[in-house]
């Protein structure tokens, strides 16, 4: 059995995240301190709300440099929604606030037109396609919490604020909102993301769990 530790600190939907991976058959370590990081050999970072709010709770526990800390060792760390967005430098969402730093980029309000200039709702709720960045399928989705995943996938979600990878290698896929390329997942070395909720996803999603679980 696959042995997944949530990190638990107060911002996410962490009932719905757990029960996805034990649908999976993952056995579940919910994460309260630094220290029981230590030991994880698969660590998800889930969150929902404001960035500024999530980096707040998640230094106040000390879970800032345990992060940057498994992650050096090599280890897997999949962040969800806000968790994702996380792993970036920087957010401007409500003022200026550091990230992670894990993956270099930072993290925008997703424009308020489409391509087309006429409003659309803000924010971008509800079932969308996934595609690989480029004409050809990217290589790196292959090897990754991708893989089995089709392109063209629709997934489930919820954000206003949107990543921007410095590098175009850390992204994994993209989803377009009215002519907008949205980053949908990233992905350096170890570490990925999925903007997108797995966990609401239905069979999709738990296929990317499952790809977690077997990393």
């Amino acid at each position: 059995m696959s042995v997944v530790h949530i990190l638990d600190y107060d911002v996410g939907n962490l009932l719905s995240v757990q029960r996805a991976f034990e649908a999976r058959g993952a056995s579940v370590t919910l994460c309260t301190t630094p220290e029981e990081t230590q030991g994880a050999d698969r660590l998800v970072l889930p969150g929902v709300g404001a960035f500024g709010d999530g980096m707040k709770e998640l230094q106040a526990r000390g879970f800032d440099k345990a992060l940057r800390d498994y992650v050096a060792r090599g280890r897997p760390l999949l962040g969800i929604c806000l968790g994702m967005q996380m792993l970036l430098e920087s957010s401007s969402e409500f003022g200026e606030h550091p990230g992670l730093g894990i993956i270099p980029g930072k993290v925008l309000p997703i424009p308020d037109a489409g391509n087309n200039g006429e409003l659309h709702k803000i924010p971008h709720i509800g079932w969308n396609k996934i595609y690989s960045k480029g004409e050809d399928r990217n290589p790196a989705w292959k090897r990754s919490v991708l893989t089995g995943t089709p392109s063209n996938a629709s997934v489930y979600f919820v954000h206003s604020y949107m990543v921007v990878p410095d590098r175009p290698e850390n992204n994994l896929a993209i989803c377009d909102y009215d002519g907008i390329s949205i980053c949908a997942a990233v992905k350096k070395d170890n570490v990925y993301g999925t903007q997108f909720h797995p966990e609401k996803s239905g069979e999709i999603g738990l296929e990317v769990i499952n790809q977690f679980l077997h990393l």
